[in-house]
């Protein structure tokens, strides 16, 4: 049995790898988020909630206290701020293994018509943070696995292909479930895609834009 931390794991992500992670393994999981009010649990025996600023290094190095994974499903503007107190939680804790959810386009790898939409819906706010971000977890020395998704969408499908950090990317979309399945399968083998940066796609979504725009 793996002990795994969930940061921002009210996000819609984290709800499904969590909701998975409960039908499919015994892992033990804690959830940690800014307002505990917003999860239930529904297995006490191996769900432990804690109300918690990812910003705040002594509150995440508490949480991590025993942990063996650390799956990070943050968000916001200060982003490189929570990578910054994750990594550093991390290190105070010994724990080695991270996975990190960013986004697709912070290497400017996304091609043609696509790429170009992109950085317009992303550029001057978005992009920019969560690029600083990734980097500060890739130079963070610990066993990273980062995650960036195509435009995302909550179709009841698990149908996804990767592409590495030098590959183009590629497609426009894939679904939530399917980003979640991925997470649950590195955290049931966390030897694999250590220091990895992933793209993830649904096949044959190529376009300008996601079909859903």
């Amino acid at each position: 049995m793996t002990s795994v931390l969930i940061l921002g794991a009210n996000g819609k992500i984290a709800r499904l790898a969590t909701h998975q992670l409960l039908t499919e393994t015994q892992h033990s999981l804690t959830l940690f988020l800014r307002h505990a009010d917003r999860l239930s649990v529904s297995d006490p025996s191996r769900e432990r909630v804690i109300e918690g600023d990812a910003t705040d290094v002594a509150q995440l190095s508490r949480a991590m206290t025993g942990q063996d994974i650390v799956y990070a499903n943050l968000a916001g503007s200060n982003i490189e701020a929570q990578a910054q107190a994750v990594v550093s939680a991390m290190k105070n804790s010994d724990v080695k293994r991270l996975i990190w959810i960013s986004t697709l386009g912070i290497y400017d790898e996304v091609p043609g018509k696509f790429g170009e939409w992109n950085h317009q819906m992303l550029d001057g706010g978005y992009l920019e943070p969560y690029t600083a971000a990734a980097h500060v977890i890739e130079t963070s020395g610990l066993a990273t696995t980062i995650i960036r998704p195509a435009w995302l969408s909550n179709d009841d499908t698990v149908n996804y292909e990767l592409t590495q950090r030098n590959d183009s990317f590629k497609g426009t979309e894939v679904s939530r479930k399917s980003v979640a399945d991925l997470v649950v399968s590195i955290i049931n083998d966390p030897t694999t895609h250590i220091g990895a940066s992933l793209g993830v796609n649904q096949p044959n979504t190529d376009g300008d834009k996601p079909a859903f725009y």
